[in-house]
């Protein structure tokens, strides 16, 4: 039992939850402030708005709101995983991936242009060949663009994040372009203005699987499944393959790996490949749901949150895939809770200031893991400290000559100096050069 605390994973799990905590006592704090400060407000209203929000969609009210609530949870948190893996594989590498907005986008244009374009009505096995290609071309836009600030970085030395930063926007401004230019998918009924058709329409839809009826009234689709397939199989990948380690070795130190014969150069853009690839499908997986609507006109002023939201869970997973998942459950089902606050009298968007300083205490992961793992080693002196015979017989084991060995001849400890002294010899320059020149010739 005591080597489960001694482990990396155990101090980062630690340090996820001490950054939860600290949001929810910050948030819980500003609530108690509010009700203080609003004569319509009690202190008894904090507490049950607190309630209210750790009760997530379980405080949906009747029976049928929660099973909904609690399927939507799932569906919107499907792109959070792969956008929050996306960023976490890069980080392994030692990349910072803040371009996954315009990988999500990228996925999303690619996806929709295949399956918008393809009527598949009636027809539902063609439906799904047509919805698995739209898939694939997404996750192909993505990764092209993920590979962009890939290659600068391997061969030009730029920043990522600078790169990434433009190609997000150039990618918003794309996507408003191209679709801007497609009439024939454009939404142009119900009164509405700069909205594509759905898939519903084409009946390229992401196939169901039952999930409709078990969660009866969500969105909640085939896309979770994919996405936990996809994080663990990264996962995999990143733990016990030779591919993944040369990843995790290139984001240790580059310049070690490429002393190991590893490639460096082919990882970083391999990796922002990987990671654009991650985040399209991302996009591409919530916006082929027959329900869900893309708004093509307004891309070009806001970048889709879903793009940053997956730094923070992934900075709370410790970028481990699989800690993702559950991190980007945790944050929707925050989300849900926080449409609930109005019945304890608190605007919803206290939930968005909660979410905002556990991201905050996220960016201080790593010194809660770094204070946990002083304070045990600490201990661990403490309690157990060498003897000091130990220390000396370990020495004289490594220098004996330390030690006063008498079977160590002074001799030995004399030759460096004589090696040095004969290399300094043969070094030595001559006095007068040209002296020793007219010598030679004569």
């Amino acid at each position: 039992m005591s080597n489960i605390f001694k482990k990396q994973g155990f101090k980062s799990v630690c340090a996820s939850i001490l950054c939860i905590l600290c949001g929810l006592i910050i948030g819980f704090v500003v609530m108690v402030i509010l009700s203080l400060v609003n004569d319509s407000l009690t202190v008894s209203d904090a507490f049950h708005g607190l309630t209210i929000l750790l009760g997530g969609p379980f405080s949906s009210g009747t029976a049928q709101y929660v099973v909904t609530n609690l399927g939507d949870m799932i569906f919107y948190a499907t792109p959070l995983i792969m956008t929050g893996v996306s960023v976490a594989i890069a980080y392994k590498t030692g990349l910072f991936n803040i371009g996954a907005a315009g990988q999500f986008l990228m996925g999303t244009m690619g996806s929709l242009l295949v399956a918008l374009n393809i009527n598949t009505t009636g027809k539902p096995g063609l439906g799904i060949l047509v919805w698995v290609l739209a898939l694939i071309v997404g996750a192909l836009f993505g990764m092209i663009w993920g590979a962009i600030p890939g290659l600068f970085k391997a061969f030009f030395n730029v920043n990522e994040v600078i790169v990434c930063i433009m190609t997000n926007w150039i990618a918003a401004n794309v996507v408003t372009w191209v679709f801007s230019s497609m009439p024939q998918i454009i939404n142009t009924g119900s009164g509405k203005s700069g909205y594509l058709i759905t898939t519903s329409v084409t009946g390229n839809g992401t196939p169901k699987i039952g999930l409709d009826k078990l969660f009866s009234g969500s969105y909640l689709d085939l896309g979770i499944i994919i996405a936990v397939a996809i994080a663990i199989m990264i996962y995999i990948m990143l733990t016990k393959t030779t591919f993944g380690y040369e990843l995790r070795a290139c984001g240790a130190n580059k310049y070690g790996a490429r002393y190991a014969g590893m490639n460096e150069k082919r990882n970083i853009v391999l990796s922002m490949a990987i990671a654009g690839g991650l985040a399209a499908v991302g996009g591409a997986i919530y916006y082929l749901n027959p329900g869900i609507e893309f708004k093509f006109s307004s891309a070009y002023q806001k970048l889709p949150d879903y793009g940053f939201n997956g730094i923070p869970a992934a900075l709370l997973g410790s970028s481990n895939p699989i800690a993702v998942i559950f991190v980007s459950l945790f944050i929707r089902y925050l989300s849900i809770g926080g449409d609930n606050l109005s019945s304890a009298g608190f605007n919803k968007y206290i939930a968005d200031v909660i979410i905002a300083l556990i991201i905050y205490f996220a960016g201080f992961s790593r010194l809660f893991g770094d204070l946990l793992s002083r304070k045990k080693k600490k201990a661990a002196v403490t309690a157990a400290p060498a003897a000091p015979g130990a220390i000396a017989a370990a020495v004289s084991v490594v220098r004996p000559e330390i030690m006063g060995d008498k079977d160590t001849p002074a001799e030995k400890l004399k030759e460096p100096e004589k090696a040095s002294d004969s290399v300094s010899e043969v070094l030595k320059e001559p006095e007068n050069p040209e002296t020793d020149g007219k010598e030679a010739e004569e």
